[in-house]
């Protein structure tokens, strides 16, 4: 939990700067909003919206975690509300509350496919002028950034993800990840021969099916020289999804040799189908990890890149910038002065560090197996 614990310390630690300066015996509770105490003790009252119910056990661990050091540090009784619902229905959620004045002081949007339309909303303010952006990664920055060239969000975590395979139903039939589309089909039919069936399908929630969205354009703009500016052309309207027709031939693939029902399994169903070995592999990234762990600590499995082609290069794990934190633009937070408060020994991947730079613009991609350790 290193890597997003460094980006909500730090824009609530703003949050809370904004709240003092601005608001310090004023006599209002409302988010952001201070008041001051017996003794000089200030209250801050924050709102915070997160799509993220499965990490709640951690966030609220790390929330009185930083209560506490508020208090003991800077004597501030911190009040944060989280609002966490689930991802399928959170935007809508979000973008209610946005429209009706009703706006959390802090919350979290994707990186990449919503900071485009909840700016040109008006919604999102401009951090631009933050010491945070300076230690953003070069490649990270733009996931971050709009047209216009304003920052507009703290980079909370980066995603990766191919699909999960059980490693002891592979080594009991001698396979291994397979490096090209015709391997994975062996793959499949050794599965299908000894009973196994190949995938777990979990559409319920919409974002997990679009999980090969990325995977499959993004594998082809890295290998393919005729593609490599595709989403510019796209936002261009100069491109079409018919050069990346080849792209099902996977998909199919999957859906074909999948578990039944798959629009009744949402990602809790698939994550404990996984774990109790109803299928050998799961498009889906290692951040069900803990989940499935919890039903099953024994499990032993891994994450491995997903073959799209008979092209081995292209056969890739994705690695992006994802969830990011956002002030509303209505808060009473903006404006003011922010701090940087990760703590010693903990890191964000998107701030500048001896990290290696492995995030590029776009659709980036590393060729390897991931460690879940």
């Amino acid at each position: 939990m290193k890597m997003w614990k460094g980006a909500l310390a730090t824009i609530l630690a703003a949050a809370l700067i904004g709240g003092c300066s601005s608001n310090a015996g004023s006599g209002t509770g409302s988010g952001g909003n201070a008041q001051g105490s017996e003794g000089g003790a200030k209250s801050v009252n924050l709102k915070v919206f997160i799509a993220q119910p499965r990490l709640k056990e951690h966030y609220d661990k790390f929330i009185a975690d930083f209560a506490a050091k508020e208090k003991a540090e800077k004597n501030i009784d911190v009040s944060i509300q989280l609002e966490m619902p689930p991802a399928d229905n959170a935007a809508q959620i979000l973008k209610t509350r946005l429209a009706s004045n009703d706006a959390p002081d802090v919350f979290a949007i994707h990186a990449i496919n919503e900071i485009p339309s909840y700016y040109k909303a008006g919604y999102l303010e401009d951090l631009s002028d933050q010491p945070f952006v300076g230690k953003l990664l070069d490649s990270v920055k733009p996931s971050v950034t709009t047209t216009d060239g304003k920052v507009v969000a703290v980079p909370l975590e980066t995603l990766s993800w191919g699909y999960l395979y059980d490693k002891k139903i592979f080594a009991d039939l001698g396979l291994t990840p397979p490096t090209t589309l015709t391997e994975m089909k062996t793959t499949v039919e050794k599965l299908k021969a000894n009973n196994i069936t190949p995938f777990l399908l979990s559409y319920k929630e919409a974002w997990i099916p679009q999980l090969f969205l990325p995977l499959a354009v993004g594998a082809k703009m890295n290998t393919e020289e005729g593609e490599k500016d595709f989403i510019d052309r796209m936002n261009a309207d100069q491109g079409s999804f018919a050069e990346m027709k080849s792209m099902f031939e996977i998909i199919d693939l999957v859906n074909a040799n999948g578990t039944e029902k798959a629009l009744e399994v949402g990602g809790d169903d698939g994550a404990a189908a996984f774990a109790e070995g109803k299928a050998a592999m799961w498009i889906q990234g290692p951040w069900y990890a803990e989940t499935i762990l919890k039903s099953n600590p024994e499990l032993d499995f891994g994450v491995a890149a997903l073959p799209i082609n008979d092209n081995p290069d292209a056969t890739m794990i994705n690695l992006s910038a994802s969830t990011s934190l956002a002030v509303s633009k209505t808060s009473k937070t903006r404006r003011l002065p922010w701090i940087s408060s990760t703590r010693p020994g903990e890191t964000t991947p998107m701030l500048s560090s001896k990290r290696s730079n492995l995030i590029r613009r776009h659709a980036p991609f590393i060729r390897r197996e991931l460690p879940l350790g």
